[in-house]
């Protein structure tokens, strides 16, 4: 009886994907949550930009979210500020948890919400919302790019005939700092569907509609995780291309949630 009322489930996987299925529950089991925080959303990104001496625009904008790791955000900070793209802004917002001292460089911007909302996908919302930029890329507050990070990502970006989005290999980092592999995968959206090779700390983007995260309020028990959902997304409407050159160092971090590739 288990086993013929499994069934359907296991059929519905195949045909849509396990991820696809688990984000339509979401969207049903946690929907009331986003409506709260869309307020918050627009609430302090009307606050946080009155209080901005002038809006930070570039070629590229870059959205650190942060919550409470005040080292590793330097670090964060150092390696985005490092890029030799230069024509950037990088924007640091907190998650009411306050900043610490970060570098003195005209091109950083940092922020903190008035309260801590607990769903990264609001946090980096605001960074997106506060700046003005034809591309967008990600990065979170316990990672590391290489240099060359935005440089190769812009080169397929602005080639003629170029895709609207790229993600990069992540080079997987314990946290004794030894290598445990490296993530390249081609995209592949019905792929996607199936396994969790998403991530936004690779992800750069054109800045469009499109370009915005889940409002969902996902605990470390929900998948997919937002970064799944917001290029998964995107690449419905828009292209998106693997860049197989290992720019980002990713923390496998047992202090905070990380996905089982």
């Amino acid at each position: 009886m288990r086993r013929v009322a499994r069934a359907p489930w296991t059929l519905l996987k195949a045909a849509f994907g396990w991820l696809v299925l688990f984000e339509a529950r979401n969207k049903i089991l946690l929907a009331p949550t986003a409506i709260g925080l869309r307020r918050v959303e627009n609430a302090e990104t009307r606050r946080l930009a009155a209080g901005l001496p002038s809006e930070p625009s570039a070629l590229v904008a870059t959205v650190i979210a942060t919550h409470r790791r005040p080292e590793a955000l330097r670090a964060a900070v150092r390696s985005a500020l490092a890029q030799s793209v230069r024509d950037q802004v990088v924007m640091v917002v907190d998650d009411g948890a306050g900043l610490p001292e970060l570098p003195d460089d005209p091109r950083l911007f940092a922020v903190s919400l008035a309260t801590n909302t607990g769903t990264a996908g609001v946090v980096r919302n605001v960074g997106i919302r506060l700046t003005r930029s034809r591309y967008v890329a990600f990065l979170d507050d316990d990672n590391l790019w290489e240099p060359d990070h935005l440089a190769r990502a812009l080169e397929v970006l602005e080639a003629p005939g170029g895709p609207d989005g790229v993600y990069l290999a992540l080079r997987r980092v314990l946290p004794d700092g030894s290598e445990k592999d490296v993530l390249s995968v081609p995209y592949d959206r019905r792929r996607a569907a199936r396994e969790s090779f998403l991530d936004t700390n690779a992800f750069v983007a054109r800045r469009n509609r499109s370009l915005h995260f889940s409002r969902l309020r996902r605990t470390p028990d929900v998948m997919p995780r937002e970064d799944w959902e917001l290029i998964h997304r995107y690449g419905r409407r828009h292209r998106v291309l693997h860049v197989p050159h290992p720019t980002v160092r990713y923390l496998m971090n047992p202090a905070s949630f990380y996905t089982q590739w």
